[in-house]
C-alpha cells in the first residue's frame, strides 16, 4: 500500500491510497464469497457457482462495490495513521481506479486541525455576577421541590394542564396513516409544549379509557413535503391520566423528609444551596465570556467539513437524548415542524462556537505547555469511581492506553481554563435583583444551615474528535 498526502487549501488535505491489484483481487474473492449463497445459475445449486463462471456472466463489476469497501475498511485506517495529519472530519472517498488487474486507487479528502494565532488570553474582562438570593427565588425553589416530591396519583377524573396523560397515538392525513406518526404508552406532560401547537389543549378535558381525535395542521415548511401545510388527524387512546399530590410543608414535613428539624432551617439550607449554586453558574457564565472575548481576539480558519463533523456529532447526541425518552428524531422533527435541514442550520452556531472554543483552549495549553501527568488521570479516575460507585482497581482495567490520552487532553483544557480565570478582570457589576426582590430579601429573615452544601465545579470539555472509518 502506498499513501501520498497533497495539502489543499482552507485546512484540507487530499490522501491517495494505491493498493496491489493482488490485494484486489482478495478484496473480489471476499466480495464472491459474501454474495455466493445468493446467486443463481441453472445447472448450479446456490453456494456452488465458481467465481470465474459468475464474472463472466455477469462481469467482475459485480464484486466491485463490496470489493471496494473492504480493501478500504482495511487500509484507511493505515492510512490515516501513516499519513500522520490531524484529521477533524469524517472522510470523503472518490475511487479513481476499480479494474481488476490493476491497483486500486481511491482519495480521501479530510479537514485538518486548523493552527490557531491566540489573541490576548490573559487578563480579559469578565462581567461581575451577583450571588445574592431573594426570598422569592427560596420560595420558588421549595415550590418546586416539594412538586417534584409529589406522589403520583391516578387520577379518575379529568386531566388538566400539568397532568401527564398515558397516551397511544397514530396520525392521518386524508385517511391514510403516515410513516412515523405512531407511538404507544407515551407519557405526555399536558402543558409541556413537547408537541404539535394545539396537541396537548386537545387532551386536556379528557378521562383515561377515552378515545381523543386530535386535530392539528403541519408547517407549511414541513420536511415532507407531501405532508407541509395539510391538516392531520390523531387518534390517541388515553391509559390513564396521572396527577401530583403536593405535599404541605411544615415543621412536620421537613423533619420527616431533610436533615432539619424546621421549616426556617430548611429555608436557610435552600438559600445557601442557591447561593452556591449562583456563583458556580456565575463562574461557568464567566468562563463563557473569556472563552468568546479569546476566540474574538484569536484567528483561525475553520474547514467546512470539520464544522460540518461537529454538526452531526452533536445531531446524534440529541438524537440519542431523544431515543431514551421514546421519541425518534423523525417524530421530533414532525411534531416541532422542523426539518433536517433547518434543524442542521439551528445547531451550526453552536457547534461553531464549541469547535472554536475547542481549538482555541487547546492553543493556550500548548502555549502555555501545559499538560495532564499520571497523577493527575489517577486523581481523576478515583473521582470517577466514586461516581460511579465502582472499585478503582475494576475501573483501571476498563480504561485503556487511548481513554487515558483522552483523557489527559481533557485535563490540559480544564488547566488552561484555571489559568484564563485566574488572569481574569472583573468588570462592572452586573445586577441581577430588582428593588421589590430586595425588599422581599431584607425583610425575610434567614437563619445558617446545619450542614454546608457545596456545588460541584463543572468544565468545558473538548469537543474534537479523530475521524472515523471511511465511509462504506
Amino acid at each position: 500500500m502506498n499513501v501520498q498526502v497533497e495539502n489543499l487549501e482552507k485546512n484540507m488535505a487530499k490522501i491517495t491510497v494505491t493498493v496491489d491489484a493482488a490485494e484486489l483481487d482478495k478484496a473480489i474473492t471476499k466480495a464472491y464469497n459474501k454474495q455466493k449463497n445468493s446467486i443463481s445459475v441453472p445447472g448450479f445449486r446456490k453456494g456452488k457457482v465458481p467465481q470465474n463462471m459468475v464474472e463472466k456472466m455477469y462481469g467482475a463489476e459485480i464484486f466491485y462495490e463490496d470489493a471496494a469497501n473492504i480493501i478500504m475498511q482495511e487500509t484507511y485506517p493505515q492510512a490515516y495513521d501513516e499519513s500522520k495529519l490531524d484529521i477533524v472530519s469524517q472522510p470523503q472517498i472518490d475511487i479513481t481506479q476499480l479494474e481488476k488487474g490493476k491497483d486500486f486507487v481511491y482519495t480521501a479528502t479530510v479537514a485538518l486541525k486548523p493552527e490557531v494565532k491566540l489573541g490576548k488570553y490573559k487578563g480579559v474582562s469578565v462581567t461581575k455576577i451577583d450571588s445574592k438570593v431573594t426570598a422569592t427565588e427560596v420560595n420558588n425553589t421549595i415550590k418546586a421541590e416539594l412538586e417534584r416530591a409529589a406522589r403520583t396519583v391516578t387520577k379518575t377524573g379529568k386531566a388538566a394542564k400539568g397532568d401527564t396523560a398515558v397516551i397511544d397515538f397514530e396520525g392521518f392525513i386524508d385517511g391514510v396513516a403516515f410513516e412515523g406518526g405512531k407511538g404507544e404508552n407515551y407519557d405526555l406532560e399536558l402543558g409541556s409544549g413537547s408537541f404539535i401547537p394545539g396537541f396537548e389543549d386537545q387532551l386536556i378535558g379528557h378521562k383515561a379509557g377515552e378515545d381523543v381525535e386530535v386535530e392539528v395542521t403541519f408547517p407549511e415548511t414541513y420536511q415532507a413535503e407531501d405532508l407541509a401545510g395539510k391538516p392531520a388527524v390523531f387518534k390517541c387512546h388515553i391509559h390513564e391520566v396521572k396527577g401530583k399530590d403536593i405535599p404541605k410543608l411544615d415543621d412536620e414535613y421537613v423533619a420527616d423528609t431533610t436533615e432539619f428539624e424546621t421549616v426556617e432551617e430548611y429555608k436557610a439550607s435552600v438559600k445557601e444551596r442557591l447561593e452556591n449554586n449562583k456563583k458556580a453558574e456565575g463562574r461557568r457564565a464567566q468562563e463563557d465570556e473569556a472563552i468568546a472575548k479569546i476566540v474574538e481576539d484569536s484567528e483561525m480558519e475553520i474547514p467546512d467539513a470539520m464544522l460540518d463533523y461537529q454538526v452531526e456529532n452533536m445531531i446524534n447526541d440529541f438524537a440519542n437524548n431523544m431515543a431514551q425518552q421514546g421519541l425518534s428524531i423523525q417524530q421530533y422533527m414532525q411534531f416541532t415542524g422542523m426539518t433536517m435541514d433547518s434543524f442542521r442550520e439551528q445547531v451550526r452556531p453552536d457547534a461553531l462556537a464549541r469547535t472554536q472554543s475547542s481549538l482555541v483552549l487547546e492553543a493556550i495549553a500548548k502555549a502555555e505547555k501545559i499538560e495532564a501527568s499520571d497523577a493527575d488521570v489517577d486523581a481523576k479516575l478515583e473521582d470517577m469511581s466514586k461516581q460511579y460507585g465502582m472499585e478503582l482497581d475494576q475501573l483501571k482495567t476498563l480504561v485503556g492506553d487511548s481513554e487515558k490520552e483522552s483523557m489527559k487532553k481533557d485535563i490540559a483544557i480544564e488547566k488552561a481554563i484555571e489559568l484564563i480565570m485566574d488572569n481574569v478582570k472583573e468588570a462592572a457589576k452586573k445586577k441581577t435583583t430588582t428593588k421589590k426582590a430586595d425588599a422581599e430579601e431584607s425583610a425575610a429573615e434567614e437563619k445558617k444551615p446545619a450542614k454546608k452544601t457545596t456545588a460541584k465545579k463543572t468544565t468545558t470539555k473538548k469537543t474534537t474528535k479523530k475521524a472515523a472509518d471511511a465511509e462504506q
